[in-house]
């Protein structure tokens, strides 16, 4: 055993020591990467299941604010890099998954499945919210990117989100307030989202039945979902831009580029669809930047347009990922 392996146990107690006191679950040391749909991924320092709503508000009052600390929902649009993640990171669970429909509004906790918040829709002859049946994640990560398919966004159904802020205050916020655009939002990434209220309206059951169904069909159609995947890898560049004046979508771009099925160890981008980046089986997460970042130059060379990331990267690489590393400097990321 190297010195810095046995010491690590020792670093996890004195960053352990730290932590408040809480009625929940602690680990220390817990590996992500089964968590992830990609199914990569190195450890958290510190992973944190809270018991309910107030043990997780009294542990971020209370947590000293230079331990990071961040949420980790399902995982379905993040790469966590191989080095972990430091500090601690906060795992939902059931309690905070409730869904119950309020006249036309459906109540939501950030821990809750989209496609269990479509179907209690669904259920109460709510329309408006089919479209999140196409989003494989929840609803904290949907408020966290303002997730969008199929003609539909988070941030048009969003009536209002309860967010916990660093300092341990909950505020009740709204799509402007929280300055939501295409799949991006203006908070800091140390908040929370503890859950949201959407709006829906009165709705045929059968109308709202086919249209999940056909959001279905065509999901399975066109997306390699049986395939360990993050979804779509770059958002669509703007409309009507002087760069994109054709108004393409990022993967038409990455086609146009030559990158449908390109590979980079065990990562590749889907000949199924070029927008979607998969793990072959054994692909690291290095492996899965590598090639996003490859495809971002290749597109770049050939249409002027640098497509932006829609999966979110978030821990430290490994100390041999020196190109991750620069990457990272440059982008700040």
């Amino acid at each position: 055993m190297t010195d810095a392996a046995a010491d690590l146990p020792h670093f996890i107690n004195r960053l352990q020591e730290k932590l408040p006191p809480v009625r929940g679950r602690i680990t220390p040391f817990a590996h992500l990467g089964p968590m992830t749909w990609f199914g990569v991924g190195g450890a958290a320092e510190i992973l944190f299941k809270p018991a309910d709503k107030q043990d997780l508000i009294d542990f971020i009052k209370n947590c000293p604010k230079d331990i990071p600390v961040m949420a980790l929902g399902v995982a379905s649009n993040l790469i966590i890099r191989d080095g972990g993640i430091p500090g601690v990171v906060i795992r939902l669970g059931k309690e905070f998954s409730e869904i119950k429909a309020v006249g036309t509004n459906i109540a939501a906790g950030a821990a809750a499945l989209d496609m269990n918040v479509a179907l209690v829709a669904l259920k109460n002859n709510i329309t408006g919210l089919e479209f999140l049946s196409g989003i494989p994640g929840t609803i904290g990560g949907a408020l966290r990117m303002n997730a969008g398919a199929y003609n539909g966004e988070t941030a048009e159904a969003l009536v209002s989100a309860e967010v916990l802020f660093r300092d341990g205050t909950v505020r009740q916020m709204t799509t402007g307030e929280m300055g939501m655009r295409y799949r991006h939002n203006d908070l800091p990434d140390g908040v929370i989202f503890l859950g949201c209220t959407l709006k829906g309206a009165a709705g045929d059951y059968e109308a709202i039945e086919n249209k999940m169904l056909e959001i279905k069909n065509k999901r399975g159609e066109t997306q390699p979902i049986k395939s360990k995947t993050g979804g779509s890898t770059f958002a669509n560049p703007a409309q009507g831009s002087p760069a994109n004046p054709e108004a393409k979508k990022a993967w038409q771009l990455i086609d146009e580029a030559g990158c449908r099925g390109l590979k980079i160890g065990g990562a590749e981008m889907s000949q199924m669809h070029a927008n979607f980046m998969l793990n072959t089986g054994h692909a690291t997460a290095a492996d899965l930047e590598r090639l996003g970042e490859e495809v971002r130059q290749r597109v770049y060379a050939k249409s002027q347009i640098m497509l932006e990331w829609e999966i979110r990267r978030i821990g430290i690489p490994l100390e041999q990922d020196a190109d991750i590393l620069e990457w990272m400097k440059r982008e700040h990321c």
